[in-house]
């Protein structure tokens, strides 16, 4: 029976019988029965009804006087109440049951914890146990994400009982019931609200609830008729004030605010009057070349409002739902906006509740502050205005820039003069920066944390003058690499620093665990010991008969061989290919694995039986490299498919060996059900005669490869300088959907494009974490 199928009921009054039952608990019968109940001639004073209340797990007749009528969202929401006369209560407060069940995914709301109320954005609602018989519901819950100054208040990453319900940061999370719960902006529901009456209110041209963020409006003020977007509406003095970003104030100025009374607002765009205007002249239209000055998606700008200019950045440009008009998504630099990317319910972009804000793109124009560096720079040597240009970027107030979204690749990184301008053997440096950084922030941590006085320069160097400007104009000069590499040389890890080639791991190294401090990427299990490391080098036994491997099975076979496990999911692993130094590959090609799955690489954790997807009891290390299974994966049985294999004469002599189990799962694991850990592709490094490149894989789709040289050319000899470029490689995607075999017969030097150097020159792989690093 489900809840569609049920009707539920609160006791309102507790019953004769049975005594035990109090008010504020919540019943339920099935449609049929009750249907079949009241169908007679005479309906009856008492029906048989069960009690959600987990304690009680039978039917009892209850008197119908006693209970009222609940819909199943209501009875879902005060199941969430732990305490009957608690839940009683709030049954009677039908305005706070409205004003929850309005709830959405996306609002911004408040949440009471331990008398203090913190701001935050749902994430989830719904249960946070399964239904079980008979509480079929088990309450719903509303997970939410602490923001601003709260986070860091709450008690969760998003899981509950080892179950992820949505993600964040730790303890920027929590989940509660919708009693603790309060929208930020109070509807039309909400108790808070003084004009929510049963009495008609005077006539309005509009109520508070009907106008929405991003409303066409058509506003009236000193006599004349004006048009515009609603900001947000507000209360002062009792009177509701709707803001009002205008298309043109009465100084003819574009871009600004206004606060009109809510009965002065018309919803939509009423015409005025023409007024001494020749119907045979036609409008005007903008030059909107100079309105939108090159404006594009992280152009940094400044818009007029009305406490004066805002700063910002474009997120997104764009025709809004149900508009004509080129709009532009700001996200500004302080909490004077509206959303935190949605608009009436659609999401744009993302950004901190509050500093989103939707404006007309001609409102905006570039920010006076600073100008941004031209991006046709191709072919030319960086000038001294471009230095103190992109210094002043580098350390205005925009401290934080996200990755290059896939959307933004084309517009942002494609080009010559993109990219990391290498210089002086810089290559190594350059591509392990620009894997790690340009479409991912799986290690933005170690650009935040908390470093010793002596480090700070080299991490404000990271993050201001090489992080943000590639992620902001695609483009990082060679003197901010160089001016890296002379703060680790005076720190003391190598005197040639600023003049030889190093090794990638070297670097990441020295920055993630002597600068940095950064905790250990990978934690690995041997013999019951846990070893830390931040890179890991894959070595195989010389008797292995990998011949085209993929990163999967490589990466098997070399945790057997060693005898090693996972301690842990890792929010990031880096892998160096096997080979007999920088010039000496052991493998022609290695086919790269898109997602690693780690699930069987774990030292805990439950596993299936490769053969009928039961729990998995056994591990037999001597049936991995028989030829008579596949070459990926760990073998791993139960124990009735365990004697099965074993019963073979060839396979009598192994010895399997017992997994660790966690409590709980024996008796209770669902066949098929388990959820695998996997890791995501995000960036390839290659070498080839001691130069190294990289391969991005920046989103979903099997094209959507980038391909990065740091001195992919040069301008002028001894005083010249490198061009770097990056350029799209979808050759790549077209090879991977090959079959081995077929991948085999490819003649490196025949392979179109850039693909030979990612299959045959791969040097280390990067991997990423789709949960972990949310929060790592």
């Amino acid at each position: 029976m489900t809840s569609s199928d049920t009707l539920y009921f609160m006791i309102t009054r507790k019953p004769e019988y049975p005594a035990h039952i109090k008010p504020g608990s919540i019943c339920y019968i099935s449609k049929f029965n009750h249907k079949k109940l009241f169908n007679s001639a005479h309906s009856p004073p008492k029906i048989p009804v069960f009690f959600l209340s987990a304690q009680i797990k039978m039917d009892y007749c209850v008197d119908v006087n006693s209970m009222e009528s609940l819909s199943v969202d209501e009875a879902d929401l005060l199941q969430g109440l732990s305490k009957d006369a608690e839940r009683l209560e709030w049954f009677k407060d039908r305005d706070a049951l409205q004003t929850a069940l309005g709830l959405t995914v996306g609002t911004a709301v408040t949440v009471e914890k331990e008398e203090e109320k913190l701001r935050g954005i749902i994430r989830y609602i719904g249960g946070l146990t399964e239904p079980s018989f008979p509480c079929q519901l088990p309450g719903r819950f509303f997970g939410i994400e602490l923001l601003g100054e709260d986070r860091k208040k709450g008690n969760t990453d998003g899981s509950y009982q080892h179950k992820y319900h949505f993600s964040c940061d730790k303890d920027c999370g929590i989940f509660a019931p919708f009693s603790r719960v309060r929208p930020l902006v109070p509807s039309s529901f909400s108790p808070s609200n003084p004009k929510h009456s049963s009495q008609p209110e005077a006539e309005e041209l509009y109520t508070p609830e009907e106008l929405n963020t991003g409303d066409r409006v058509t506003y009236f003020i000193s006599g004349e008729c004006r048009h515009g977007m609603v900001v947000c509406v507000q209360e002062k003095d009792g009177e509701h004030i709707v803001r009002i970003s205008t298309d043109t104030d009465e100084n003819g100025q574009r871009g600004g605010e206004v606060d009109v009374p809510l009965d002065m607002v018309a919803k939509g765009e009423v015409p005025a009057e023409p007024e001494n205007m020749d119907v045979d002249t036609p409008p005007m239209e903008p030059n909107t070349g100079d309105l939108y000055l090159d404006l594009t998606v992280n152009s940094v700008v400044e818009v007029t409002l009305a406490k004066g200019n805002s700063f910002g950045i474009i997120r997104w440009i764009g025709s809004l739902p149900g508009g004509k008009e080129t709009m532009a998504g700001l996200e500004l630099e302080e909490d004077t906006g509206v959303s935190d990317g949605t608009f009436k319910g659609e999401r744009f972009f993302h950004c901190p509740l509050k500093r989103a804000l939707f404006v007309k793109l001609s409102s905006c124009r570039p920010d006076s502050r600073f100008q941004s560096p031209s991006a046709n720079n191709s072919k030319r040597k960086p000038t001294q205005d471009d230095t103190e240009t992109e210094t002043d970027h580098s350390t205005g107030k925009l401290e934080t820039v996200p990755p290059i979204s896939t959307e933004q690749v084309q517009q942002i990184l494609i080009g010559r003069m993109k990219g990391i301008q290498g210089h002086c053997n810089s290559c190594y440096m350059d591509a392990a920066l620009f894997s790690l950084f340009s479409c991912s922030s799986v290690l933005d941590s170690m650009l935040f944390k908390s470093t010793q006085p002596q480090d700070a320069p080299i991490q404000k160097t990271l993050l201001h003058n090489i992080v943000n400007p590639l992620r902001s104009n695609g483009f990082v000069a060679g003197r901010h690499i160089m001016k890296l590499r002379e703060q680790l040389q005076r720190h003391g890890y190598s005197h040639s620093f600023t003049t030889d080639e190093k090794d990638p791991e070297e670097f990441l190294t020295i920055i993630m665990h002597h600068i940095l401090a950064l905790d250990p990427l990978l934690k690995l299990s041997a013999g019951g010991k846990v070893q830390e490391s931040y890179c890991y080098q894959i070595f195989l036994d010389q008797n292995h008969s990998l011949v085209l491997p993929t990163v999967q099975q490589l990466l098997e076979h070399s945790f057997h061989t060693a005898g090693l496990k996972l301690a842990e999911v890792p929010s990031c692993l880096i892998l160096q290919m096997p080979r007999f130094g920088k010039k000496f590959k052991m493998f022609d090609k290695i086919i790269p694995s898109l997602e690693l799955d780690i699930t069987d690489l774990l030292s805990e954790g439950p596993q299936q039986c490769m053969l009928c997807g039961n729990l998995a009891q056994l591990e037999c290390p001597d049936c991995f490299t028989d030829p008579l299974f596949s070459q990926t994966g760990f073998k791993v049985f139960c124990r009735a498919c365990s004697a099965q294999v074993h019963s073979h004469p060839q396979r009598r002599s192994h010895q399997p060996a017992a997994l660790d189990i966690p409590k709980g799962y024996l008796g209770r694991f669902v066949p098929h059900a388990l959820i695998r850990d996997k890791l995501e592709l995000f960036a390839v490094l290659c070498i080839e005669t001691s130069h190294y490149v990289s391969f991005i894989k920046h989103g979903p789709s099997s094209q959507d490869w980038i391909f990065f040289d740091s001195m992919a050319d040069r301008e002028g000899e001894t005083d010249g300088f490198n061009i770097p470029e990056v350029h799209a490689c979808p050759e790549v995607g077209t090879y991977l959907e090959m079959s081995p075999a077929e991948l085999a017969n490819q003649v490196p030097r025949d392979m179109k494009g850039v693909a030979k150097r990612l299959f045959c020159d791969a040097y280390m792989y990067l991997y990423q974490s789709p949960s972990m690093c949310l929060y790592r």
